[in-house]
């Protein structure tokens, strides 16, 4: 009887650690979206794909308790996020020196993302792969680091070198580890 509770007990044991997912291996950063008021907007979460030195980086922008619409998104290159303006986050993390727009021929900036599209229930998500910019002078990490900005209104993807996006409505400084 005793061999039958122990091996039902690490069945049980067993099937837990089955379902219980893993902390990903391949995170690389995160940051906590927030208005200028300090109101939780959502968070990023990067990952590293792939094997060295074929490598990208995921970037997962999910965002909540805003209202319905299309937001652009940029990376934005100093990872500072004072309010009311977010000015702070500098310009887009651009260290191609190109243009802005993933539809822009002339461009596009590391730092452009697609738009967020929010729906009803006030939640959005991007899911994009972009270049592994991670270490080194260029890197997403740098001395001054990066932000992530959400702006009131779409990105039109062409127009350099912002996109015609707006103002800037919530930030999250991108913190490595």
């Amino acid at each position: 009887m005793r061999l039958k509770a122990v091996t039902a007990f690490a069945a049980v044991a067993l099937s837990a650690c089955a379902t219980t997912p893993a902390p990903t291996a391949n995170a690389i950063g995160t940051g906590r979206l927030a208005t200028a008021a300090g109101e939780s907007r959502g968070t990023v979460n990067l990952t590293r794909t792939g094997t060295l030195p074929n490598t990208e980086v995921r970037l997962v922008v999910e965002v909540t308790g805003m209202a319905p619409g299309t937001y652009g998104s940029h990376i934005h290159a100093v990872g500072l996020c004072e309010g009311p303006a977010f000015a702070s986050a500098g310009p887009h993390w651009n260290p191609g020196a190109r243009q802005h727009g993933r539809l822009n021929p002339a461009g596009s900036h590391h730092g452009d993302l697609p738009n967020i599209v929010v729906g009803a229930d006030g939640r959005g998500r991007i899911d994009v792969v972009i270049p592994d910019m991670v270490e080194g002078r260029n890197s997403l990490f740098d001395v001054d680091g990066s932000a992530l900005v959400v702006h009131a209104r779409p990105d039109d993807e062409r127009t350099d070198p912002t996109g015609n996006s707006g103002d800037r409505i919530a930030c999250a400084v991108l913190t490595a580890g």
